[in-house]
This record gives C-alpha cells, sequence and structure tokens, in this order.
C-alpha cells in the first residue's frame, strides 16, 4: 500500500529507523525538513535528538 509520493501512514511507520516525516496539510502532505525516528512511542528530530512538537500523519524512508 503506497500512497502518493511513497508516504505511508503514521500508523505503520517502524520504531528506531531515520525517517522521513510528514504532516497533512489541506490535501497534500508537507514534508518535515529534518529526519524523525520514534522511540518508545514519542518522535524525535534525530539531528537535535529533540522531541517533535508537530505531530506527523506519514512517512517514508530518508533520503538525505
Amino acid at each position: 500500500m503506497i500512497s502518493c509520493g511513497g508516504w505511508l501512514p503514521i500508523a505503520l511507520a517502524p520504531e528506531d529507523c531515520d525517517l522521513e516525516l510528514g504532516r497533512d496539510r489541506i490535501g497534500a502532505i508537507e514534508a518535515l525538513r529534518f529526519p524523525g525516528r520514534r522511540k518508545s512511542g514519542i518522535w524525535y528530530n534525530v539531528w537535535t535528538d529533540e522531541a517533535v512538537v508537530v505531530h506527523p500523519t506519514h512517512w517514508r524512508i530518508w533520503r538525505p
């Protein structure tokens, strides 16, 4: 099940992997500009190791 642009629903995201995160913005997916990683159910910015304050709705493989 691949959605437009390779985005998948956030519920299917694997734990402890660097991912590109996105959020639904008026009919399109807006990509966050940093890789994210979920640890114990909390999303973190990989570069800063800080919790992500927005709620991602989609994910795909991070490609630098």
